[in-house]
């Protein structure tokens, strides 16, 4: 690895101008990437709820539905509103009472409930069809533009119209969530570092690691907003503790080559290598073990972040030392003293009191690990967002004017007759929480002959292969009660048509619940192997992953367990993917500290002196890498309106300093506890001597 640090030294120059050049490309890339604002279409797509979106958009060409209520309107406002929404690109039909005003039929002919459907005190409600699924481009161009004909006494609720408004509010607080990520980063970095410019060349190396992470994403055609909103903060969280540990080499090395910073330098390339690529690799592996969901919104956050690890171990190796050369002089102008304190006698204290700390995480563990069990989650993806978008708002107008909270659709096949229709029909509308059923024979009933259906009406509702009809729910999405209505509508299409199906916001919600929490056991199970594996090999133990995985996994179980007695609720994604990321970012810290243990025990220093070197040593690195991870995520925590995007920047946040904290105390106490355990159970620990192994004696 010294040939490779002595090519970075004398390539700087070039180094730095590709990597500058290499920003266009990325940054093409970047603009040609598409965005994902719709989390339900990360489901599993042979399942029955995704393979009824398809053909919803196949058979009929829409996948989208929205209701537009109005207020304080007369029929002839309402109608002249219709006509407008109806000429908006992408809305393939829009269903209210003129719709059949092309048969000679009286309004008050049609059933009182399809009525009363439509019409609540001030206000009339009409259905917005597009011919497009709910997140694609061209509906929510639609929404943006139904929007701009409508006043304040209008209101366009559906799922469509949240996916739009999340569209905009992530396009919005993105670039804010990497401005905060960096400012408060540069902050800390100022306060543990020896220099003002260091942090910044910190910023710039890994700032252009994102940038190419980011442009390379085109590769995979599109990625959620979920990884587009934290792959900035994350990327520059998780990876900073690379050029921390390249830093802190090179200044080493400088005091062992008399200031000959070349030589210094590409030793510190060396020695970083070989510790950085053993630490990323255990920070990688936690973030594809995301990529084992059948939600595969863990397969996008999981490659995209696993990715951006690999680009910051490049660039830690060859821009950040190019960097660091070049601005050389700039960098001894703006030397400092360090602000964080050294923490003489922490170690002692913690190894004088190792028994008092083994008990606390005794004491703690026990209600921790209920906490973690019981975490309370959601699922209404609607929730994660602010009650001011007119989204929110207009979804709580259809609840508080019609008992509406979700509209699910049903699919059967067009051979079913029109008095198995009814029958179903009648059957569906008895079940708890059904407001009404909207189909053909509801609109119209036996009495009037379908060839006095309107044709464009009766293409939105039947074709030659399928037919279609609405349900409406007094429940909201993800509730137990919505879920129970969804089972016991299923029930009843399959004894009509048992390749029946419903679909929609609720039906798949319900699968969500479902699959994640199988994923949840998945990706633990995963992550947690794949780790242990890594610290096995590392360390050529067979007792140590079990020590630091049980560690992190304390901290994991704290962090978990603390929105339980706050009555916080999370949502559902966090539940999944945190204990993942958290295990895999601060591993590391654990990981420094056994290397260093390894090291003095191996060269014959007793059981207390290992210790406590090795914590004396690692304690101010781990400090301020935990703290960098804590300054990447926890601004973006306070700032951001989307829960989803908040509630992970808060767990990132506190679980890196709940994991600084567990490695300070709870690791040396395992060793101390473990000493000889380890020692029989691990290659390395022995100083050699003329050939022969001993285990240091322990004292």
């Amino acid at each position: 690895m010294i040939r490779f640090g002595k090519k970075v030294v004398k390539f700087r120059i070039p180094i730095f101008v590709i990597s500058l050049l290499l920003l266009i490309p990325s940054a093409i890339g970047y603009i040609n990437t598409g965005i994902n604002y719709d989390l339900l279409s990360y489901l599993p797509k042979d399942i029955e709820t995704m393979k009824g979106q398809d053909i919803l958009v196949d058979e009929f060409g829409t996948g989208a539905f929205s209701f537009l209520i109005v207020e304080d309107k007369d029929m002839k406002e309402v109608s002249a509103i219709k006509a407008q929404v109806e000429q908006v690109e992408h809305v393939e039909k829009v269903l209210w009472y003129d719709s059949l005003s092309d048969i000679s039929v009286p309004i008050n002919i049609l059933p009182s409930k399809v009525k009363d459907a439509f019409n609540s005190e001030n206000t009339t409600l009409m259905a917005i069809i597009f011919d497009g699924t709910t997140s694609a481009e061209g509906t929510m161009a639609a929404i943006e533009n139904i929007r701009s004909i409508l006043d304040d006494q209008s209101y366009l609720s559906g799922m469509s119209p949240v996916v739009t408004d999340t569209k905009f509010l992530s396009e919005t607080e993105t670039p804010i969530y990497v401005l905060i990520a960096a400012v408060l980063s540069s902050i800390v970095l100022s306060l543990t570092m020896d220099s003002f410019l260091v942090p910044v060349l910190f910023m710039l190396s890994i700032g252009m690691s994102i940038v190419y992470n980011l442009g390379s994403n085109v590769i995979f055609g599109e990625i959620s907003y979920i990884t587009q909103a934290l792959v900035a903060v994350l990327q520059l969280g998780v990876t900073m503790d690379y050029a921390i540990f390249l830093w802190h080499s090179y200044e080493e090395q400088q005091e062992r080559f008399d200031g000959d910073k070349n030589r210094a330098m590409a030793h510190a390339i060396s020695s970083t290598i070989s510790s950085v690529v053993g630490s990323s690799v255990t920070t990688i592996a936690g973030f594809l073990a995301l990529c084992f969901m059948s939600f595969t919104l863990g397969l996008d956050l999981g490659l995209v972040m696993a990715k951006g690890v690999v680009f910051g171990v490049i660039a830690c190796v060859t821009l950040l030392p190019s960097l660091i050369l070049i601005f050389d002089k700039a960098i001894e102008k703006t030397r400092h003293k360090a602000l964080i304190p050294e923490f003489n006698g922490l170690s002692e204290f913690v190894i004088k009191h190792y028994k008092l700390f083994a008990l606390i995480f005794v004491v703690v563990m026990i209600p921790a690990a209920y906490g973690n069990s019981r975490t309370p989650v959601y699922y209404n993806i609607s929730d994660t967002l602010p009650d001011t978008l007119d989204s929110v708002k207009a979804n709580k107008k259809l609840e508080e004017n019609y008992s509406m909270n979700s509209t699910h659709m049903v699919l059967i096949s067009s051979s079913v007759d029109s008095k198995q229709i009814r029958a179903m029909v009648k059957e569906m509308e008895a079940v708890d929480g059904v407001e009404w059923v909207l189909s053909t024979e509801s609109l119209f009933g036996p009495a009037i002959p379908e060839s006095m259906i309107p044709d464009d009406l009766k293409d939105e509702l039947k074709n030659e292969n399928y037919q279609v009809m609405l349900v409406s729910s007094q429940y909201k999405v993800a509730s137990d009660e919505v879920n129970n209505q969804c089972t016991e509508l299923n029930t009843i299409i399959k004894n009509y048509d048992s390749g029946g199906m419903l679909v929609g916001e609720a039906p798949c919600t319900k699968d969500l619940i479902t699959i994640t929490d199988k994923d949840f056991k998945t990706v633990s199970v995963v992550s947690i192997g794949a780790i242990f594996l890594i610290i096995a090999i590392v360390f050529k133990s067979a007792s140590l992953p079990f020590i630091l995985v049980a560690v992190i996994e304390f901290a994991i179980f704290i962090n978990m367990g603390i929105p339980y007695y706050t009555n916080t609720t999370l949502p559902f994604i966090a539940s999944v993917v945190i204990g993942t990321i958290q295990l895999g970012a601060t591993v590391d810290y654990a990981i420094l500290m056994t290397t260093r243990y390894q090291k003095e025990r191996a060269s014959g220093k007793s059981k207390k002196e290992a210790v406590t070197i090795a914590h004396s040593t690692s304690v101010k690195s781990v400090i301020g890498s935990a703290l960098s991870f804590f300054a990447a995520t926890f601004g973006v925590g306070l700032y951001s309106t989307i829960d989803m995007i908040s509630s992970l920047c808060s767990l990132m946040s506190r679980g890196a300093i709940i994991s600084m904290f567990v490695v300070i105390f709870i690791l040396p106490t395992m060793y101390m506890i473990f000493d000889k355990v380890i020692c029989a159970t691990s290659i390395g620990f022995k100083r050699k001597d003329n050939g022969t192994s001993d285990i240091a004696v322990n004292q």
